[in-house]
């Protein structure tokens, strides 16, 4: 580890504080007017984007990623379009900063508000996903947070370009110098580095594989929000509608199987596997997707659909790819076992026509989103009607669950008093 980068790290640590004071003086309108201003920046400089984007394609291409993974590393026209569209969206969501959570009178007729604050400083330390630059900066700018981002060395061209455009459109406009910076250096020794500037650096967002996750908590000596696995189930009970099944399933595991709210596992009653298994798995192979078996299923889809012996292995993975883990479970309680044993308590999902069953897989399963008769792909924030969201926490304190702007705030509380002494 060079002291020449960890003098480069402390360095923008240093210059994002000094930002994050400045940006917690803007008020809604300055906030707004400079993401309007990074919208239009992102669609004047496409050309030089899309050009470093595609410098990052062939590379990756050349270490033979998969196709999952280049889906989630391309940029086109219109994803930049929709970029674009998502910071004006965050432009017109309420401004979380200010905004006041409680009153209350405490001892001596002491009047409390409780209201709520910037962070301060927030590190992304993020994987793939060339989009997360544009998410994470303007959700924390438009909570009055300074960012720094890192990314992956397979997106660097194109997280640099985004950066750039934004920085430069939003500079134009008012956002403060070293608002948004990004981690040029790609060395991994970078991310320690971060992770241990307590004191400037405020809270640490990693989005990425386990492997990244686990290095950011434990070098870290700030707090992290964590973005584990989307280890994702399906539970189909045995009073499924076999055609919504059918369709949830495709749509769960297929409509993008790179991205973490894409389900991994499928979990089927007993009762209702003779019939509905084959007719999903037949939905499944249809759209090109690898089924790894237990016994059970095996049996019933002998001669129905190609299938692979799932080990145990296969319940903790996260494929990011159309591979879809299979086992047959005796009952609704061993469905929800499974999913609390092996799941990342991310996104699961039931279909059931049972209220009673519904409810009970909603109150049991310990995940930050749980389904009944809809896919998992909804888990996002601007499904959820967030806007663009900073990630998908599957911790349980301070964030669970899509990370919005009001999850982006801390609260202090302001006292008044009349010369009130303990």
């Amino acid at each position: 580890m060079s002291d020449d980068l960890s003098d480069q790290i402390r360095q923008l640590a240093v210059q994002a504080k000094t930002a994050s004071r400045a940006l917690a003086a803007l008020d809604t309108g300055d906030k707004n007017r400079i993401l309007h201003a990074i919208a239009e920046g992102l669609l004047a400089r496409s050309a030089q984007i899309l050009a470093a984007n595609a410098r990052d394609l062939e590379a990756a291409a050349k270490d033979e990623l998969s196709a999952a993974l280049m889906d989630r590393l391309r940029l086109t026209p219109e994803r930049l379009g929709q970029m674009a569209e998502d910071v004006r969206q965050v432009a017109d969501l309420p401004d979380p900063v200010g905004t006041v959570l409680d009153t209350f009178r405490g001892a001596q007729e002491i009047d409390i508000r409780k209201v709520s604050v910037p962070i301060g400083v927030i590190a992304i330390i993020f994987e793939s996903r060339p989009n997360v630059t544009i998410d994470a900066a303007v959700l924390c700018l438009k909570s009055g947070n300074a960012t720094i981002l890192r990314g992956g060395k397979e997106a660097i061209h194109s997280n640099l370009a985004l950066a750039k455009a934004l920085q430069e459109a939003g500079e134009a406009a008012g956002l403060p110098p070293h608002a948004v910076q990004m981690v040029a250096n790609t060395d991994r020794s970078s991310v320690p580095l971060l992770c241990g500037m307590d004191g400037l650096v405020d809270l640490v967002i990693p989005r990425g594989g386990h492997g990244l996750i686990e290095a950011v908590v434990s070098s870290a000596r700030v707090p992290v929000i964590k973005h584990y696995d989307g280890i994702c189930h399906l539970y189909l009970d045995r009073t499924a509608d076999p055609a919504m099944a059918s369709a949830i399933a495709v749509n769960a595991k297929c409509q993008r199987p790179g991205v973490c709210n894409a389900v991994e596992t499928l979990l089927v009653h007993a009762d209702a596997a003779p019939e509905l298994l084959p007719q999903v798995a037949r939905a499944l192979a249809a759209e090109g997707v690898e089924l790894r078996v237990d016994a059970e299923a095996a049996r019933l889809l002998d001669g129905v659909v190609p299938t692979v012996s799932a080990t145990e292995e296969d319940w903790r993975t996260e494929y990011l790819d159309l591979i879809l883990s299979v086992r047959v479970v005796s009952s609704l309680e061993a469905a929800i076992d499974h999913i609390n044993t092996w799941g990342s308590h991310h996104s699961d999902a039931i279909v059931t026509r049972d209220e009673a069953t519904a409810r009970a897989f909603l109150a049991a399963v310990d995940s930050a989103a749980v389904y009944w008769n809809a896919s998992t792909r909804f888990t996002d924030g601007g499904q959820f009607g967030f806007g663009a969201e900073i990630g998908i926490s599957t911790d349980k304190l301070h964030a669970r669950g899509p990370m919005g702007l009001p999850e982006l705030t801390s609260y202090k509380y302001l006292i008044h008093g009349h010369g009130q002494t303990r």
